[in-house]
């Protein structure tokens, strides 16, 4: 991702009012109701074949592990299961930018992608991330994929670089924890002065920070959401 001058943004957590665009709340609903059966009849067993057919067995055993992980964290409480979710892929999966990993400048992987290749960006991480929990049982109301302005280059740098980030919202005002592939502990949104937020979305909705630009454009990004949905349907997450 491009790397560009920090201007004004949006406060942690977001304002529960929402910006309204009919296009982009009718693609919201289509995207929910696909969520909602991606959700409602995974076929891991599929997921696991497809992985060794098209990536080979250190993939398979990747989506095997990642399926272990699943079992285990199932009892868990939900901050247990962020923990484990997050650790999962940031100790399995590589950084790598989307033009290394598929030739593409933006494409939003999968998780059996992901775990196919090994490697991903920060869209990849998190919609991993963000699709374990789901399937976990943690409810879409809590959790939203959140485009950030991420600075970099210390404390003084005038430098950020687009990212995304899960964040993990235990009640609906209250501040986000962080689930970021950059660093391994998930903090509170008011420890990562780093990051500014620009936009977020689930299943049920959109927010929009109080960025004077946005970073990138959330119907675009909305619209690569519906892809990914229904690349996983096709996968075995359906």
């Amino acid at each position: 991702m491009s790397a560009y001058r920090v201007q004004p943004s949006g406060s942690w957590p977001f304002s529960p009012a929402r910006r309204s665009f009919p296009v982009r709340w009718a693609l919201l609903v289509f995207l929910g109701v696909l969520l909602g059966s991606v959700l409602a009849a995974s076929d891991l067993d599929r997921m696991q074949r497809l992985a060794a057919s098209r990536y080979g067995a250190a993939a398979a055993e990747s989506v095997a592990a990642w399926r272990r992980l699943m079992a285990e964290a199932a009892d868990s409480n939900e901050i247990e299961k962020l923990a484990r979710v997050n650790t999962f892929f940031n100790r399995k999966i590589r950084f790598e930018d989307d033009i290394v990993v598929w030739g593409e400048q933006d494409h939003w992987a999968s998780p059996l992608e992901l775990m196919g290749k090994g490697a991903g960006d920060c869209e990849d991480f998190s919609i991993a991330k963000y699709m374990s929990l789901r399937l976990l049982g943690v409810p879409a109301e809590r959790l939203r994929l959140i485009y950030v302005r991420a600075q970099i280059g210390g404390a003084q740098s005038g430098i950020s670089q687009a990212h995304m980030v899960v964040g993990y919202f235990p009640a609906p005002a209250d501040e986000p924890l962080v689930l970021d592939n950059l660093i391994n502990d998930i903090r509170p949104a008011a420890r990562r002065p780093d990051l500014f937020p620009v936009f977020s979305f689930n299943s049920e909705g959109l927010w929009v920070g109080g960025a004077s630009a946005s970073a990138a454009d959330p119907t675009a990004r909305l619209s690569r959401w519906r892809s990914v949905l229904e690349r996983m349907r096709n996968e075995g997450l359906h």
